[in-house]
């Protein structure tokens, strides 16, 4: 486990919640599409099915690449670089959400490569009428390219310190984080899309991200820093000073 295991997947469910902004932008209009083409009495739970897989293809990725940052550790024992990484990719984050950098843009140039193989398995499941074609669906909808996806999956690998389990909760922490949005995109009006893809609204959420990033590469190494001069300032053991008497009178 590492240091900030107790607060990360608290962190990546905030992430989620915030990156829901770009996903509906991203996504919004396949998951509006997929409710509509799913009909019947089972649509709900469906939809929910096609959510859920989604969110574990996410855990699938991060159990797959966490190996690459443990084996860092493991040569160096770099826990700190780590951190910094992630920290630097919330910072990234939250400039690729604003729109003020879209760098990330390249990583889904190289997703595309993915894409192109797995898009034709998800023309064969359409339309969803059971329940493993939907789970199917989402699976295939998770290898989607996106840069904050993908952005999310380094940071669950770097901040788990490259341990596989901690990786994969965290990152299905982050898809529950995403999911109230986008499943209110493939079951709600375009009214309510609209709202949630405010400009404002994802402004708001990008500078929230940057702050999170600059936290994780400062808060801890300020909280350290505050625990040595509590530990300076701290009140030391009395010592005994020697009695002259007994001396004397020894």
């Amino acid at each position: 486990m590492t240091p900030d295991a107790d607060w990360q997947p608290a962190a990546a469910l905030v992430l989620g919640l915030l990156g829901s902004s770009h996903c509906l932008v991203m996504c919004g209009g396949i998951g509006a599409a997929l409710g509509m083409g799913t009909g019947g009495k089972s649509r709900w739970f469906l939809l929910l099915l096609f959510q859920l897989g989604r969110i574990a293809s996410y855990s699938l990725l991060a159990l797959t690449i966490s190996i690459i940052p443990s084996l860092f550790i493991a040569a160096t024992g770099g826990f700190s670089v780590l951190r910094i990484l992630a920290g630097l990719l919330l910072i990234s984050m939250g400039f690729y959400i604003g729109n003020w950098w879209r760098g990330l843009v390249a990583l889904e140039n190289i997703g595309q490569l993915l894409w192109r193989q797995v898009q034709p398995l998800t023309q064969r499941m359409l339309p969803v009428t059971s329940a493993p074609q939907a789970i199917g669906i989402g699976l295939c909808w998770g290898l989607l390219p996106c840069g904050l996806i993908y952005t999310a999956l380094v940071w669950s690998a770097s901040a788990s310190g490259g341990e596989p389990l901690q990786a994969a909760l965290l990152m299905a922490c982050f898809g529950l984080g995403t999911l109230p949005s986008m499943y209110l995109s493939s079951t709600a009006g375009k009214q309510l899309m609209q709202v949630l893809q405010s400009r404002h609204l994802r402004r708001g959420a990008a500078i929230m991200l940057m702050l999170m990033g600059l936290w994780t590469i400062l808060g801890p190494a300020s909280m350290q820093h505050g625990g040595h001069g509590d530990h300076g300032s701290g009140t030391q053991p009395e010592t005994v000073a020697p009695d002259h008497d007994m001396h004397q009178h020894g």
